[in-house]
């Protein structure tokens, strides 16, 4: 209740949900505002009226009845879901209510200045006189109930067994230098001589496998690392720079103890003639050594590319240490697309937990991978044709047919095998999914498998308000960013194919406390997608066996050979009771 005050009377108000209001009828208003009039003279009767209990039951009982004649019959009346909402009328504008000090209590019913400056938007310029605040803030709650891009009010997401976590076994980041490490940083941290470049190529996440590789590799020589310089994607024409994606101060800050960061080269090395390399495949610590220091000690500079998988996966603890913390902590995104990343991840929270899938369907990935998309023979001659005629696109193994590709577990999932597989594992029809990646060749046809089975199916685009995505859109890396953080905070994650962001997120993951991560078996499944007379039930069995080992639970990176600790950063980079790293 509110309470105005002035000299010579006091007046009170309450807020009535209007719906309650319009179920009145104007002589019960009428009998409303008489009613003060009239108390002084039902004082006097007062008395009379309780000295008669049998009329005092009696109009009770009447009053009882009208009652539920009155509302009983109107039971679907909308109430809104926040019932202590204020609302005001519009010829109270200047009173209390409307006073600054009280935008707090306007904000507990989730408005924001934000969605203020929508509501004027949207009622032609803020005008008092057309749309008072009451209806803004009615319209604002109803589409907070509604939820992003169309989320239905009420509609909860199933929590079985499909949103289960794995047991992470206790594994939490450990990352204790060696007292040899800690020593050698004095040194390598003192030295003004010797300064390492990199450029680095590819898309988002390949560029920052490289960027980890860099920094070992200054470790390593004990030099300086300039800023590396990403080389402008041919394929996108992305021209982003280190700082447009990364935030470069947290970079050179988490690293200070390891490597000393510098935005350029000094002064007195610009017009050096730098020393120039590209290493071949997993090198180690000595061979780079021996290949590097004693150039650079000379000439001071030394210019690397290519850097691509060409540090060996198999380094002293120290360095696996190193790449962790790298990848993990100092590879923060810059402010501007952690922000933009994190809205659109509230916004798929904003309803319960939420699937991230990466669907690797591009035409790009159809003609390198040598795989079909399988929508119909139109687009599989698209593919075929442009295979043929820039054949160095085929990554690998191009002495195998597709249907050999398929079976052996090279080629993305498409959508239909998608939908299938999620469905099997047990996830609900009302889940919510965000997909990340690019345009798939076929367009939203390509989907509909997808849609058909979840509605619930969104991307960046269906969750970003107006404009929000236009700083980013024609940079394939920031926008590719910005699915790599709605990913990285999902529930669970699940990639169609492997690839750079599939395998960052799932080291993220691990290092997050091991968050549910699906690995398709492919080789093992598509036998049982391909045989129709396999009975549901039974398929849904086989699908989940398959899958009981592939779910995000911890994997020691030495369990087999050429693992890398940014995808599998147990042991070196976590540890639990039963396995400790001082």
């Amino acid at each position: 209740m509110a309470k105005c005050k002035n000299s010579s009377k006091k007046l009170s108000y309450i807020s009535v949900p209007s719906q309650i209001i319009n179920s009145i009828s104007s002589s019960s208003l009428q009998s409303l505002l008489d009613s003060s009039s009239t108390s002084k003279k039902s004082a006097r009767n007062t008395f009379k009226f309780y000295r008669n209990p049998r009329l005092f039951f009696f109009t009770l009982f009447l009053l009882s009845l009208l009652a539920f004649f009155k509302f009983g019959s109107n039971l679907d009346i909308p109430f809104s879901p926040y019932p202590c909402a204020i609302t005001t009328l519009p010829q109270f504008k200047d009173s209390y209510l409307h006073s600054k000090s009280n935008l707090g209590v306007v904000s507990n019913v989730g408005y924001s200045a934000h969605d203020a400056k929508e509501d004027e938007v949207l009622n032609g310029g803020g005008d008092d006189s057309s749309v008072s605040l009451s209806e803004s803030l009615f319209a604002n709650v109803q589409l907070q109930a509604q939820g992003p891009s169309g989320f239905e009010s009420g509609e909860e997401v199933e929590k079985g067994e499909f949103w289960k976590q794995p047991n992470g076994l206790g594994y939490k980041p450990c990352l204790g230098f060696s007292r040899d490490y800690r020593r050698g940083s004095e040194g390598v941290l003192r030295d003004r001589r010797k300064y390492l470049m990199v450029v680095v190529s590819g898309g988002m996440n390949q560029q920052r496998n490289q960027i980890v590789d860099a920094v070992v590799i200054a470790r390593i020589l004990g030099a300086a690392l300039v800023v590396p310089i990403l080389q402008v994607n041919v394929i996108w024409g992305d021209e982003s720079e280190f700082a447009d994606i990364f935030d470069m101060e947290h970079f050179k800050s988490v690293l200070a103890d390891d490597v000393r960061v510098v935005s350029a080269l000094p002064s007195t090395h610009l017009m050096t003639r730098p020393v120039e390399g590209s290493p071949p495949l997993h090198v180690t610590p000595s061979w780079i050594r021996s290949r590097y220091l004693k150039r650079l000690n000379r000439e001071g500079v030394l210019l690397l590319r290519g850097l691509d998988s060409r540090l060996s996966k198999d380094l002293p603890s120290d360095l696996q240490k190193l790449r962790c913390k790298v990848a993990f902590s100092a590879l923060r995104f810059a402010k501007p697309v952690q922000e933009i990343g994190n809205k659109i991840a509230e916004r798929m929270q904003s309803k319960g937990p939420y699937l991230a899938l990466h669907l690797r369907m591009e035409r790009d990935v159809w003609v390198r991978t040598g795989c079909l998309p399988g929508l119909s023979p139109e687009y599989d001659e698209i593919v075929n044709n442009e295979r043929k005629q820039r054949p160095e696109l085929l990554t690998g193994r191009s002495n195998m047919t597709y249907h050999e590709r398929k079976l052996a577990g090279l080629c993305p999932l498409n959508a239909m095998e998608v939908a299938r597989l999620i469905k099997a594992l047990g996830a609900p029809k009302g889940s919510r999914i965000y997909w990340a990646g690019g345009q798939p060749l076929g367009g939203k046809e390509a989907l509909n498998p997808l849609i058909n089975e979840f509605p619930h199916f969104y991307n960046k685009e269906d969750l970003a308000l107006p404009g929000e995505l236009e700083s980013f859109a024609k940079k394939a890396s920031l926008m590719a960013a910005i699915d790599f953080i709605v990913s990285e905070k999902s529930d669970i994650f699940m990639p169609s194919h492997g690839g750079n962001m599939g395998h960052a997120i799932q080291g993220q993951r691990a290092y997050a406390g091991h968050k549910k991560y699906i690995t398709p078996n492919k080789r093992q499944m598509l036998p049982y997608f391909m045989n129709s007379s396999l009975p549901e039930a039974e398929f849904k069995r086989i699908i989940q066996e398959l899958h009981q080992d592939s779910l995000g639970q911890p994997e020691l990176r030495t369990s087999k050979a050429g693992r890398d600790v940014t995808k599998y950063p147990v042991h070196e980079c976590m540890c639990n009771d039963s396995h400790s790293h001082s």
